[in-house]
């Protein structure tokens, strides 16, 4: 069985991000599109717009000393332009460790994503390790 083109897509994204190929991601990535991070610290809230969102991604390698990875575990399509992953999150930052479950629900547009909602199991988690 062949693979879902928007979970290629979306996989295609996944490994971009771990090796930190703005490039690749900024051609899967629409110009105006939006990621929403959830929760009640510094690096919450929407970024928008290609420049905002890969800024974001460096904020996070950077936040991180280079320590974050995101191991994912699943892709489920519906077909009609959205993607829902499952992941594993993990850093070290000022001597704290993240370890935590998440996902990000991508809306996908004339083959780039142009909507990222991210979802995590504990806001309070995130929030402790990233302020």
């Amino acid at each position: 069985m062949t693979e879902h083109p928007h979970i290629a897509l979306v996989r295609k994204g996944y490994e971009a991000f771990s090796r930190g190929d703005m490039t690749t991601l900024s051609e899967i990535l629409a110009k105006d599109v939006t990621h929403h991070v959830p929760g009640d610290h510094p690096l919450s809230g929407d970024y928008k717009g290609l420049n905002e969102v890969l800024e974001y991604y460096r904020k996070l390698a950077t936040e991180s000393a280079g320590s974050f990875r995101v191991e994912l575990q699943n892709l489920f399509v519906d077909g009609r332009g959205h993607v829902m992953s499952v992941h594993r999150a993990t850093a070290e930052r000022g001597g704290k460790q993240l370890d935590a479950d998440g996902g990000i629900m991508f809306r996908i547009v004339g083959e780039k994503v142009t909507d990222l909602d991210e979802c995590v199991t504990d806001l309070e988690t995130g929030n402790a390790f990233w302020s």
